[in-house]
């Protein structure tokens, strides 16, 4: 039985995975932030403990318990918990810039770092960075959200080198639209953390604001269930040669393209296009 160590499971695409993964027969060590989230992790049947991304001495204590429940064998790392901070970038303070990376790239650089001994020892494993479409291409007033990946995606690909000969495959997860409790959380960080009434943009944060207050249906042709995701990450696992790149959904496939064919002026105005019609 292959273990592996997923983060962010309280909803969402890492507890989709985590269920998938467990079904498939792996061990699933299945981590969230809240405590309240890692008691409900269990009674559903999963082994969870508590790890919070923005905090070195949580990282710590929860791969502590890791190593003493699976004796330092580790198959894998689903590096999944992240979270979006909306607003223009002249709006994001320091400290709203710093803990957006916090959680989105330097609590996974910790966490991997931990990780990795283990692997080195057993001569072999699997870390897949859940990336997203906004590492590929921005959009404006997902600044925060974008540097986290964009930065998630430089620190991946020389991961990967890095680790070439050892046994050890980084891959990276794309995905675009996906059904989750994202843009929930995305409101409540826009709400908690930007003067709206304050901002140049403030008109175009009125409507960000109506657009994010909407239910989500995901109803969109475009918006997959984070099953898409699974399927991708069990390639991740299983192939002997895994993709260093999982592309997940139409748009990313899109994007990912026209960033390869188009000058950035072009794409720009594509996307400049495609944001203003969201926020209409």
């Amino acid at each position: 039985m292959k273990t592996i160590l997923i983060t962010g499971c309280s909803s969402g695409i890492g507890y989709h995975v985590a269920n998938g993964l467990q079904q498939r027969g792996y061990r699933v060590i299945a981590t969230a932030r809240q405590q309240q989230d890692v008691e409900r992790l269990k009674q559903q049947g999963l082994e969870s403990v508590q790890l919070d991304l923005q905090s070195s001495e949580s990282i710590q204590h929860a791969m502590d318990w890791v190593e003493a429940e699976t004796g330092g064998e580790l198959y894998a790392l689903f590096n999944n918990g992240a979270y979006g901070q909306p607003g223009a970038i002249e709006d994001l303070s320091r400290d709203l810039l710093r803990q957006q990376l916090e959680t989105n790239l330097l609590g996974w650089h910790e966490l991997t770092c931990r990780v990795l001994p283990l692997m080195r020892r057993q001569g072999f494993g699997r870390i897949i960075q859940n990336s997203s479409i906004l590492g590929l291409i921005t959009m404006r007033f997902r600044g925060a959200y974008n540097t986290s990946k964009f930065a998630l995606e430089g620190y991946s690909d020389t991961l990967r080198q890095e680790l070439a000969g050892t046994g050890i495959y980084v891959s990276l997860i794309e995905p675009g639209p996906v059904k989750s409790k994202f843009r929930d959380n995305c409101l409540i960080a826009f709400r908690d953390n930007i003067d709206v009434e304050s901002s140049p943009f403030r008109d175009i944060y009125r409507k960000v604001l109506q657009r994010l207050s909407k239910a989500d249906d995901g109803d969109d042709m475009f918006t997959l269930g984070p099953q898409a995701v699974l399927i991708k990450v069990i390639h991740a696992l299983e192939s002997k040669r895994p993709r260093p790149r999982y592309y997940v959904t139409v748009p990313t496939h899109l994007f990912g393209f026209l960033r390869r064919v188009l000058p950035t002026r072009a794409l720009d105005w594509i996307l400049l296009r495609a944001s203003a019609s969201e926020n209409k």
